[in-house]
């Protein structure tokens, strides 16, 4: 086999993995639903959320470019699996991340060019940086509003989550918040969204967004 042949096999190969991969917050949460959502899928759910976003609310940026962001930010994901800053400090999250892409791409010959976008997607000062970051929070955060929508998780059958027990998320819940409540204003506190991301979170939590469709059909 030729080389160049090779390496696009071992490329493929090796993304194909993230279609197995199931995202461990559903783990974490106990999500009980005959199909989970993979790391793959989660993706794809990015991608289509940026070019949403950017039709609806004119953002002045390079969507091309965004979605090649979006397309490889969970690579790492093939060698070190999906761990969330409840499982591992981000700064040594992003050293392991970091390493893993070294490996993931070394098949492919424009590799400088992949690992400049995910290097630029992780420090997050360009606006086609943020919007994409941006972009992979709400995707999250609407995803377990349709989980929540489909009663996939019992808060009080959370035997081995740890994640519960943090001091934010305890109190949120004390608060009588639903469990999609809890996570979209987790978020909300925590990440900075600009005023349109933060409109559709909020629209999320105010509104059954499972029935959208139908309703316009």
């Amino acid at each position: 086999m030729k080389m160049k042949e090779k390496n696009v096999l071992q490329f493929y190969v090796l993304c194909n993995r993230l279609k197995n991969l199931i995202r461990s917050g559903w783990i974490d949460w106990n999500v009980q639903r005959d199909r989970i959502e993979s790391v793959a899928e989660h993706i794809y759910g990015t991608q289509m959320l940026a070019i949403a976003m950017y039709s609806e609310f004119n953002y002045d940026l390079d969507l091309s470019k965004v979605l090649k962001m979006l397309a490889i930010h969970e690579l790492e994901e093939t060698i070190i699996g999906d761990l969330t800053p409840f499982h591992k400090d981000v700064k040594k999250k992003q050293e392991m991340g970091h390493k893993a892409i070294l490996k993931a791409l070394e098949p492919l010959a424009d590799k400088k060019y992949w690992i400049d976008l995910i290097i630029e997607f992780d420090a997050r000062k360009t606006k086609e940086a943020v919007f994409a970051y941006n972009c992979d929070k709400l995707e999250c955060d609407l995803q377990c509003k349709l989980y929540d929508e489909e009663n996939c998780v019992d808060l009080s059958d959370q035997k081995y989550n740890q994640i519960i027990e943090n001091e934010n998320i305890k109190h949120l819940l004390d608060e009588n918040n639903s469990w999609s409540q809890m996570w979209i204003k987790n978020d909300l506190n925590l990440i900075d969204f600009d005023e349109n991301f933060k409109k559709v979170n909020e629209f999320a939590i105010k509104n059954q967004i499972s029935n959208l469709i139908n309703k316009e059909e």
